[in-house]
């Protein structure tokens, strides 16, 4: 267990580096080398030049006018100038509600620490009950915690009190900001300029037809019952083979850049390379022979899988993304049930052209729910087995635990420094860098699920995320021991025994969090702002790859909004900030400098790095919002059980109607405003598509819409469409092969 000076100790060394981080930050972005680095949204914009363009040789590389060094932290101020209006306009509204979790925050936990500190924390003090229980270890924290109150004691009832006021602000803080965020939505939906998926409804498990193909019973079936709307569609064809031999084409021709500007540089000696993977082991062949030897056999390869793909029916997947000639009946198709049985033509709203996930859209319905079973399998004994690391970590990382795995290291951990850092910093440490794998192990299970766009992708990830950090980074953290006997200790004890068995852990490990939220919420959020691998990889192609400005652009990474690893870890914080805001409110500070300090930052970044992969209208805000509720679920329950190892008979019937009350309000701002992130209402899109046939009478729809959904390796390529689509203009109802045929044998009979 930590001490107080323990935790000064961990929070002097954080500060510490959140401050060496800061400072390496102001200086490397005031150097005209790594303006690309640093302002890369501006220049992928065209607005910003480089400064390396004029000047002395000297001044290309570095900045040497010292009056902005001693400004060097006016960053600060500038990324909270720009109004959310203009932020909005600037960077997406993904972007700008992603940020207002960060301020919700803050509204939330500044005045339940004021009134925490103001009534909880004197209330804790005077309770003595850990002085004069003999033989027990305690620190100063602890005798801030609900844990030095006495049993039965009357005190209890401003924990009681406290917990409906934590409930009631946290409610109606998140019913004013859900409201906002609506509007924010509406208003974004209705102000946004035309883009493809307005028009276009992405139409799954196309039943198979045998007098037709996949193409032309999509088009017969929407001319049929869309005859009035419909317009043009796009089938999807299976080129996750072809799109692999286009992706390893540009990679070798990357290399072969590399070896001709290496080349270049010094012409006596011709670059070498081995034929094995990497370059690392095989043959030594001559580099440059080699790379472009090989991107002719890729060349070929790639042409005569192009024209498999285009030439093979089996080619085409049974989906589909159709366009219609107005919002308003893209919304209807989108919105309704198009055939009586519910499993086929399956209609939903495309994503936007650079969201979807194409690797995903050749996967047969069936096998998508046999994925789905597969993986939450594997999700659950994933997220089990991942406690024997992190309980294995948390005995290594405490005094006992090194003494008794390695006691040759017993005279080094018993010196104060030591023993301090072991303690205060090491634990957060360790556990940042077993979460480190885990995002990229739970996108991959997340694509296997099928997902079609990047956005679901991110959201489904977060939901992973999020519940592993609350089964094993909360959860098991508290109880600590090995995944099966934690698992087996809940499944011997009854449900309503779960609360209480956290409920009394909870306090002890308040230290153990607050030098996490220093490691990752402080020196971790400055670490971000220096950018260093995205600085590292600049300058290495920078010096080896670039040769012209083009090359300079494309050695540009600005990077984005990593949303399914950041906003599970807001909601750690949130969890934590509502269990600790009547158990141990001495953890709020720690949690509002995380929140205030990482809105500061991500502004920062959104305004001036991040290029987003994808607009969805912040149609993540219902998670977010389920997700703090549910942490505040979770909160009163570990409340209700730790109240009740108190002998407080009376605080059960009092507690219970919070979880109820919470879950009520959850109802109530589901019905209330969820539609509107799930649905686009038919009266808005036709104020849209009224106002546009006024100012664009003109406008050729079907060429706008004709290659927003074709397959990024086709782009460029003519593909066969379907004869019948210019007879529709005359006659919507073109009769298919199958009332061909059968019209054709009824006139023989009648013969």
């Amino acid at each position: 267990m930590a001490s107080s000076e323990d935790i000064i100790l961990s929070a002097v060394l954080n500060l510490l580096s959140a401050f060496a981080f800061l400072v390496a930050f102001a200086i490397l972005r005031l150097q005209p080398i790594n303006d690309r680095v640093y302002f890369s949204k501006w220049y992928l914009k065209g607005i910003r030049a480089s400064p390396r363009s004029s000047g002395t040789f000297v001044k290309k590389f570095v900045n040497l006018d010292c009056r902005t060094y001693i400004r060097f932290l006016n960053w600060m101020p500038a990324a909270l100038r720009m109004p959310e209006p203009e932020l909005i306009d600037h960077a997406g509204l993904d972007s700008a509600v992603y940020i207002r979790i960060y301020l919700l925050g803050l509204k939330i936990f500044v005045p339940l620490a004021l009134l925490s500190f103001a009534v909880l924390v004197p209330v804790n003090w005077s309770g003595k009950s850990l002085e004069q229980t003999e033989g027990l270890t305690f620190s100063t924290i602890d005798k801030l915690s609900i844990s030095n109150v006495p049993d039965a004691s009357k005190k209890f009832w401003a924990h009681l009190v406290m917990a409906y006021v934590v409930t009631f602000w946290t409610c109606y803080i998140l019913y004013k900001e859900y409201h906002i965020i609506t509007t924010m939505r509406l208003q974004f939906l209705a102000s946004e300029n035309r883009r493809p998926d307005q028009f276009t409804v992405l139409v799954r498990n196309v039943p198979p037809d045998p007098d037709e193909s996949v193409c032309e019973h999509v088009e017969h079936f929407f001319c049929v019952n869309h005859p009035d709307h419909y317009l043009t569609h796009q089938v999807v064809y299976n080129a996750n083979n072809l799109a692999k031999l286009v992706e390893k084409k540009k990679s070798y021709k990357n290399w072969l850049t590399y070896y001709q500007t290496k080349y270049e540089r010094n012409p006596k000696i011709k670059p070498k390379t081995k034929t094995g993977v990497w370059g690392l082991w095989g043959k030594t062949v001559d580099a440059i022979d080699y790379y472009t030897t090989e991107i002719e056999k890729l060349s070929k390869e790639e042409t005569i899988e192009r024209e498999k793909v285009m030439s093979d029916p089996k080619a085409i997947v049974p989906a589909a993304f159709v366009s219609f000639k107005s919002r308003w009946g893209a919304a209807v198709c989108a919105q309704t049930q198009q055939s009586s049985n519910p499993t086929i033509w399956l209609t939903q709203w495309a994503p936007e052209p650079r969201d979807v996930y194409w690797n995903n859209l050749s996967i047969p319905f069936v096998e998508l729910n046999v994925r789905k079973l597969l993986m939450t399998v594997a999700f659950f004994f994933l997220t089990f087995f991942f406690m024997i690391p992190i309980a294995f970590v948390q005995s290594l990382a405490s005094i006992d635990g090194i003494e008794n795995k390695l006691p040759v290291l017993r005279p080094l951990i018993q010196m104060e420094v030591v023993k301090s850092f072991i303690q205060g910093v090491l634990p957060g440490i360790i556990l940042k860098i077993f979460l480190v794998l885990l995002p990229m192990i739970l996108m991959a299970m997340s694509k296997i699920e099928g997902y079609t766009s990047l956005s679901s992708l991110d959201r489904r990830s977060a939901t992973k995320y999020h519940f592993f950090i609350l089964v094993n980074v909360f959860l098991g953290s508290i109880i600590t021991g090995a995944a099966f006997e934690q698992l087996q200790r809940f499944v011997d004890e009854p449900p309503s025994e779960i609360p209480k068995t956290v409920g009394v852990a909870m306090p002890l490990k308040a230290t153990f969090f607050i030098t996490y939220i220093m490691v990752d919420g402080w020196a971790g959020i400055a670490a971000e702002i220096l950018r260093l691998v995205p600085f590292v990889m600049f300058h290495l192609k920078n010096t080896f790859l670039v040769k012209t400005d083009q090359d300079r652009e494309q050695a540009t990474d600005p990077g984005s909004l990593n949303f399914s690893v950041s906003e599970p870890r807001i909601q750690l914080y949130f969890l934590l900030g509502l269990v600790y805001s009547v158990v141990t409110p001495i953890l709020l500070p720690f949690i509002i400098v995380f929140f205030a300090f990482s809105y500061m930052v991500f502004r920062h970044q959104i305004i001036n790095v991040y290029d987003q992969k994808y607009e969805s209208g912040a149609s993540f805000w219902p998670d977010v919002h389920r997700r703090i509720l549910t942490g505040l679920v979770i909160s009163q329950l570990l409340l209700l059980g730790l109240l009740s190892t108190k002998n407080i008979s009376k605080s059960t019937p009092v507690m219970i109607a919070l979880p109820v009350l919470t879950i009520w309000f959850h109802i109530f701002c589901k019905g209330r405003y969820e539609s509107a992130f799930v649905k686009f209402p038919l009266q808005d899109a036709m104020v849209k598509d009224t106002l546009e046939r006024a100012t664009e009478p003109t406008l050729n729809l079907k060429a706008y819409l004709k290659d927003a959904y074709v397959h990024p390796v086709f782009k460029g390529v003519e593909l066969d469409r379907p004869s019948a689509v210019d007879d529709e203009e005359n006659n919507p109802l073109v009769p298919t092969k199958r009332s061909r045929r059968s019209s054709k044998s009824h006139s023989e009979e009648g013969v």
